[in-house]
C-alpha cells in the first residue's frame, strides 16, 4: 500500500507529466483538425469531377454498416505503407521511411476526412461509433480548456497578440535586413 508520503509524490509527477501529456494531445488535435479541414476541403474539390460525384453520390447512399467500412478502409489499406515505412527506417533508409510515414498520414487523413463528411450521418447511426465520436469531442473540449487554463498557453497568447501588434514594424524591418543580405549576397 502507498502512504501518505506515496501519494504525495504520485500526485506531484501526475502533475508535472499530465501538463506536457495535454500540450502535445492539443498539439496533435489541432494538427489533426486543420489537417482534416484542408484535406477534405481538396478531396471535395476533386469530387466534382464527374466519375467522383458518381463514386461520392454511391458512398453517400450505402446503409450506416457498408459506411462504416468504407469509414474504416483507409486505416487497413494504408498500415501494409506503414509498415514498409519501418521497414525501410530499419534498414537505414530513415528519411525516406519518414516521408513515406507522413505522405501516408496526409492521404489516410485525406480521404478518411472526406469519407466521414460523406456519411457522418450513417456513422452516428452505429451506437459504438457515435459513443466513441462523443467521448472524443469531450476528450478535445476538456484537452483544450486544460490547454487555455496553462499559463504557458497565456504567455504564447500574449506574445502573439503583442506579435500581431508590432506585425508591420517587426515584417518590414525583417524585409529592409533580409533584402540587404540579399543584395550582399549579389555583389
Amino acid at each position: 500500500m502507498c502512504d501518505s508520503r506515496c501519494k504525495t509524490i504520485t500526485w506531484r509527477v501526475k502533475r508535472i507529466v499530465s501538463g506536457p501529456l495535454v500540450l502535445l494531445a492539443a498539439l496533435l488535435i489541432a494538427f489533426e483538425e486543420f489537417a482534416w479541414d484542408e484535406l477534405a476541403a481538396v478531396l471535395a474539390r476533386l469530387g466534382r469531377l464527374p466519375l467522383l460525384r458518381q463514386i461520392e453520390g454511391w458512398i453517400a447512399s450505402r446503409p450506416p454498416a457498408i459506411a462504416l467500412s468504407l469509414f474504416l478502409l483507409p486505416v487497413l489499406g494504408l498500415l501494409p505503407v506503414k509498415l514498409m515505412a519501418v521497414l525501410l527506417i530499419g534498414r537505414g533508409h530513415a528519411l525516406l521511411g519518414l516521408l513515406v510515414i507522413v505522405l501516408a498520414k496526409l492521404l489516410g487523413t485525406a480521404i478518411a476526412a472526406r469519407l466521414f463528411d460523406l456519411t457522418r450521418n450513417q456513422l452516428l447511426q452505429v451506437s459504438w461509433f457515435a459513443r466513441s465520436y462523443q467521448a472524443f469531442l469531450r476528450f478535445k473540449t476538456y484537452v483544450f480548456a486544460r490547454l487555455a487554463g496553462s499559463p504557458y498557453w497565456q504567455a504564447i497568447q500574449t506574445l502573439l497578440h503583442q506579435l500581431r501588434n508590432r506585425r508591420p514594424a517587426v515584417w518590414m524591418r525583417l524585409g529592409r535586413r533580409l533584402s540587404r543580405q540579399w543584395q550582399h549576397l549579389r555583389k
